[in-house]
């Protein structure tokens, strides 16, 4: 019994030296392994391995993709001085361990730090020589794609890769806003004015167009209804010329017929003739055919 407790503190001591020497590396991990302060070794591939106690300590990198993303909005100038509140974002991860470690000791920290002012100063000359519309609409594409280029080589320097930098949100500062939503809002006004104003205009020609027009159409009409009337009227002259021409006799007594009709419709109807006028001549006929001395 007594030599056991001995065993089991030889076990124990094993345990820890065996558990100082060997580490494993996570497959979402690279490691640099140290000896007395300066990199030894760097891994990058997952297993497990050995280390010196005492003579070398590890530390491990997280080798994901990591995201940065700034706090405020940061304040650019555009092309003619104009302001704009930009809200970005960068995807980033560590491509060279080794460099990453001698550039930034490692710190997540002071990484961030360096892509928010590479970042910050890549946005500013490319906001500073393009308009507003540019920055918002137009090339905002081509915008982002030359800045995660530049960013990328400028971070490469620290072993970081960039994946992708984009813009969350572009906006106006308060005070500019109002005053280009007022501009924005009286433009829209005079905008409305003259298309009300062209409105009308046109309006008028339609209706003075529509007046001309009718005029054209009555006056087309009425020509069109004189020809018509003409037209008939010479189709009857002519049918009274004919109908004459083969009966005057019996034209004639029809027509004074007719003027007889007309002209007594009435029995105080009363007109003062001569008995020799032609207007009496069927009567006169029609007399003396009655007074002749019967047979």
């Amino acid at each position: 019994m007594k030599a056991v407790g001995p065993v089991i503190a030889l076990l124990i001591v094993v345990a820890i030296v065996i558990s100082g020497t060997l580490f494993t590396v996570d497959q979402r991990q690279n490691a640099i392994v140290f000896q007395l302060g300066e990199v030894k070794e760097v891994i990058t591939k997952p297993g497990m391995y050995f280390k010196w106690p005492m003579l070398q300590n590890v530390r491990h990198f997280d080798m994901r993709i990591l995201s940065f993303d700034d706090a405020e909005p940061l304040r650019f100038l555009t092309q003619g001085n104009r302001p704009l509140l930009v809200d970005s974002f960068v995807k980033w991860k560590i491509d060279d361990v080794r460099q990453y470690y001698v550039s930034v000791q490692g710190d997540e920290f002071r990484a961030s730090t360096r892509i928010r002012q590479t970042v910050s100063g890549t946005l500013r000359d490319e906001f500073g020589i393009r308009t507003v519309h540019d920055v918002v609409s137009g090339e905002r594409e081509q915008i982002m794609s030359r800045v995660r280029e530049k960013v990328d080589q400028d971070l490469a320097r620290i072993g970081v890769g960039v994946v992708d930098v984009r813009l969350k949100r572009v906006d106006l500062p308060q005070d500019v806003s109002e005053s280009v939503y007022r501009r924005m809002e009286a433009e829209r006004k005079r905008i409305a004015n003259e298309l009300r104003a062209t409105g009308a205009a046109e309006a008028e020609k339609i209706r003075a167009d529509a007046d001309r027009q009718r005029e054209v159409i009555l006056a087309e009409a009425y020509r069109d209804a004189q020809r018509v009337r003409g037209e008939g009227d010479a189709k009857s002259a002519a049918i009274y010329a004919g109908a004459f021409s083969q009966n005057p006799e019996f034209y004639s007594f029809y027509r004074s017929m007719e003027a007889y009709r007309s002209t007594f419709r009435g029995r105080n109807d009363l007109m003062l003739l001569e008995p020799t006028s032609d207007f009496m001549r069927y009567f006169r006929d029609s007399l003396g055919k009655n007074t002749s001395p019967r047979k």
